[in-house]
């Protein structure tokens, strides 16, 4: 997947804006601090190589992820290692069903002030955060789950009809146990939608449960070292939205698309008995933002074709709802999409 496609058209003149000299540094610079973070990482966490790098690209391209996993794969000890090597305010919220919105946004309360006087002060809640772990995000009724909407979108919470701005960078990882669903609150698509990845952890394999075993059974964990600081996060983010595309990738993101909604006519005949509801507009969006971001970790300097072949399970997976006959037949939504890429492929090279 990391190897350039040799086939790819020439982009022609207009196609695509050219860097900047500073800009192709800079990329340079991100490509190598990209290099530190997996390093940093590796000290602490064993394997998941492709987790790191997914949520590198959702720091970069301001989007959110929805971490799917068993309890035991280090989750919540992945995101906080996160946002140490970032130098990044980490918040983690236990959701549960007895949480209020207003133990996620904070509220005002009365408290006395030095002149004698009560008055209502806004206490901050932990969204307050520059990367917010909600844990068990599913245990939360809807009503909660809501109250991460606005902050999501709109990096602000209104509190008693006042807006509170959120600091910058800004990132929810939320994460969901996969298997037990008992007491749970599915999330709307609405709020599925919201989230740029949806980033699966599997088992470890046997070496690396071994050296698992091996450096957390012993002292304690070594601190990382910081690599960047939020005003370098910040231009970072600026600067792979301007990372060229050319024609044909923008082409191939919409087609592919279009591809996972059973009620058009670019949906392929095997698709529509699958597929209740395919992706929407905001995947072609993420397509592109994460083709951007990783085209820039790597060190290129225009998006490619793998770029978004890397990036396409994990933005289209969780924006398509299967049918019964998909579950009956033990077909998922990952398979599908997969099919789709490898056929949107081999229409483009024909």
């Amino acid at each position: 997947m990391d190897q350039q496609r040799t086939d790819a058209p020439p982009t022609k003149p207009g196609q695509a804006e050219q860097l900047s000299d500073d800009d192709v540094q800079r990329i340079d610079q991100l490509r190598e601090a990209h290099g530190r973070f997996r390093a940093e990482l590796a000290k602490v966490i064993v394997g998941q190589s492709d987790v790191i790098d997914r949520l590198a690209i959702c720091l970069f391209a301001k989007g959110h992820a929805l971490l799917m996993g068993v309890p035991g794969l280090a989750k919540t000890l992945l995101v906080s290692k996160v946002a140490e090597t970032m130098s990044l305010h980490f918040s983690r919220i236990q959701f549960t069903p007895d949480l209020m919105p207003m133990d996620i946004t904070g509220t005002d309360i009365l408290q006395d002030t030095d002149t004698g006087r009560r008055e209502f002060q806004f206490v901050h809640g932990p969204i307050f955060a520059n990367i917010v772990l909600a844990d068990e995000i599913n245990r939360a009724p809807p009503k909660t789950q809501a109250a991460l909407l606005e902050a999501m979108q709109e990096h602000r919470v209104t509190v008693l009809g006042k807006p509170y701005k959120l600091d910058e960078p800004f990132l929810v990882l939320a994460t969901q146990n996969p298997v037990e669903q008992e007491g749970t609150y599915p999330l709307p698509e609405a709020q599925l939608d919201r989230f740029m990845f949806l980033i699966e952890l599997d088992y470890p394999s046997e070496d690396e449960e071994v050296e698992i075993a091996r450096t957390t059974t012993g002292g304690a964990l070594p601190t990382l070292d910081p690599l960047l600081h939020a005003p370098e996060i910040l231009e970072m983010q600026d600067l792979v939205r301007r990372v060229p595309v050319p024609d044909h990738i923008y082409q191939f993101a919409v087609k592919l698309v279009r591809k996972t909604r059973p009620q058009s006519t670019a949906a392929p005949e095997w698709l529509k008995p699958l597929v209740s509801w395919g992706a929407g507009p905001r995947a072609v969006q993420y397509l592109i933002l994460g083709g951007k971001t990783r085209a820039a970790l790597h060190g290129q300097y225009m998006v490619r074709l793998e770029d978004l072949e890397a990036v396409a399970a994990p933005v289209l997976v969780h924006r398509m709802i299967t049918t019964f006959a998909a579950q009956s037949e033990g077909v998922d939504a990952k398979q599908i999409v997969n099919r789709l890429v490898k056929e949107t492929l081999e229409e483009r090279d024909r």
